[in-house]
């Protein structure tokens, strides 16, 4: 791995262990069951969905994101509204894989991921369908290309979700929001939308069997999920930055990460450091009634970087 990776400290040992009640093992495998059925049907089904109108298609991404998401036991929360359509650069924190299905339950969009996923069984087929955007993460030569790709797709009109972290981290404490995507938004002149996500507890705090983090392998992080009980994952749609409030990707990463941390700061694990942030920009609030100035040029490189009524989707645990 090259040694300018984003990286997390977190590890499972410290951070996945799961404090609530448990499933049984029979409804445990039920789940897993359901997912797996739930992940062929998308399989056979991309292509046809793939022919429907824009309308119609997010609606059925979403009910299939969803279902995925309750087939695991785990209820959905989520604040704020979607808003207008057309080009956005959606930026969440990074906690799970649970993350992908998660966001698109609630606002279908291509995703940016790694190219090491195109080549899993089944799951990277279905990334493909569903138009997800790769990255080769050790090839820093490749950023200016992805860069390029991204805005291509927010210029089309397309959403975009772009987890900046670079690196899944446990939802108790977070990385810093890396700048290369924030480019693409700057040069597409679209909204960045900041997105909260977490995975809590019945009391409120942190659940930890949804994260994927460290070396964790994804049977072990499938069998842990299924095997908890009273997890809610909660999605917080943040107010959107608009075109033009920033002209420096170092400053709009740097909004986007406070507006983030601001939603739902998290609790730092005992021994973690929290992660710094750069300095923030003096401007307003972000708001969507801002005119629209001008961006800088375009920087294609990489720089190492240091509300509304809830609405529910609820499954039994």
């Amino acid at each position: 791995m090259s040694v300018w990776l984003p990286t997390s400290p977190c590890t499972p040992e410290a951070c996945a262990g799961h404090e609530g009640s448990t499933a049984s093992v029979p409804r445990a495998v039920l789940r897993l069951a359901a997912a797996v059925a739930l992940i062929l049907l998308g399989v056979l089904g991309a292509p046809p969905a793939g022919l429907l109108p824009d309308g119609p298609r997010r609606t059925v991404v979403r009910a299939w994101s969803a279902a995925l998401v309750r087939a695991f036991g785990i209820r959905i929360t989520v604040h704020g509204s979607p808003g207008p359509g057309g080009g956005r650069l959606l930026v969440p924190n990074h906690i799970s894989w649970l993350d992908i299905p998660l966001v698109a339950a609630v606002m279908p969009c291509r995703m940016l991921a790694k190219s090491d996923i195109r080549a899993w069984p089944v799951l990277g087929r279905l990334a493909g369908r569903a138009g997800t955007l790769f990255i080769e993460r050790d090839r820093i030569r490749a950023l200016p290309a992805t860069v390029e790709t991204v805005t291509g797709a927010l210029l089309a009109g397309d959403r975009v979700t772009v987890f900046p972290e670079g690196s899944t981290w446990c939802g108790r404490a977070q990385g810093t929001f890396r700048r290369a995507a924030f480019q693409s938004a700057l040069d597409a002149r679209v909204p960045v939308q900041p997105v909260r996500l977490a995975y809590l507890l019945c009391d409120g705090t942190p659940a930890g069997a949804p994260a994927f983090v460290g070396d964790d392998p994804l049977t072990a992080s499938l069998w842990r999920i299924a095997r908890a009980r009273g997890v809610r994952a909660e999605v917080r749609l943040l107010p959107r930055i608009p075109p033009g409030r920033y002209a420096d990707r170092r400053d709009l990463a740097a909004a986007a990460q406070q507006a983030v941390l601001g939603a739902s700061a998290p609790t730092l694990l005992p021994g973690l450091r929290p992660s710094g942030l750069a300095a923030q920009p003096t401007a307003p609030p972000a708001t969507d009634k801002d005119s629209a100035n001008r961006p800088a040029a375009s920087v294609h490189h990489w720089v190492s970087s240091s509300p509304a009524a809830a609405n529910s989707f609820r499954t039994p645990s």
